[in-house]
């Protein structure tokens, strides 16, 4: 795995070597460089540590994703603002599992650096407001469900939160 910046300039020096090969007359050589450039720019904003561990993921193998994320070693290095988070997201998923006050610290970290997709952060928002349930936090977890519904566009999560809410009035 390379750094952000590293992937970069391996992809500028491969496209002025393209460059170079189109001068030159070249023209497959130079097709096929630019194309393999294409590989390092879409590294630089997918980081594939963070695919794979997503692989894992959907498989339901914790520790094949806990095993993938391992392998990053400086996230603030290796990865954007929005990797960041995604992998602050996956750490949530993992630890709330085994201990909710990890999960909860990995998930605001999360939110706080952005997630892209809407679901993402309803599915963030949803597993806080369920640490919150459970630490007898029951504003706080109102709120995040609220926002959470919001989120939920196309109806994925609302057998959940239905059951949250249901759960919440017992509190």
């Amino acid at each position: 795995m390379f750094n952000k910046n590293i992937k970069l300039v391996i992809a500028g020096l491969i496209i002025a070597y393209a460059v170079y090969q189109f001068i030159e007359g070249y023209i497959g050589n130079g097709v096929f460089l630019i194309l393999l450039s294409l590989i390092f720019i879409f590294l630089y904003f997918r980081n594939e540590m963070i695919l794979l561990a997503f692989l894992r993921m959907r498989k339901q193998d914790l520790a094949g994703t806990q095993k993938w994320l391992n392998k990053i070693k400086n996230p603030k290095a290796a990865l954007t603002q929005k990797q960041q988070g995604y992998y602050n997201y996956l750490h949530g998923i993992i630890f709330s599992q085994t201990n909710l006050t990890t999960a909860e610290k990995y998930f605001k970290k999360a939110l706080k650096l952005g997630l892209t997709m809407d679901y993402d952060i309803a599915m963030a928002k949803l597993s806080l407001a369920g640490i919150a349930m459970q630490k007898r936090r029951k504003r706080e977890a109102t709120m995040l469900l609220n926002e959470a519904k919001k989120l939920d566009k196309n109806n994925m999560l609302t057998e959940q939160i239905k059951m949250m809410q249901q759960q919440m009035k017992k509190i």
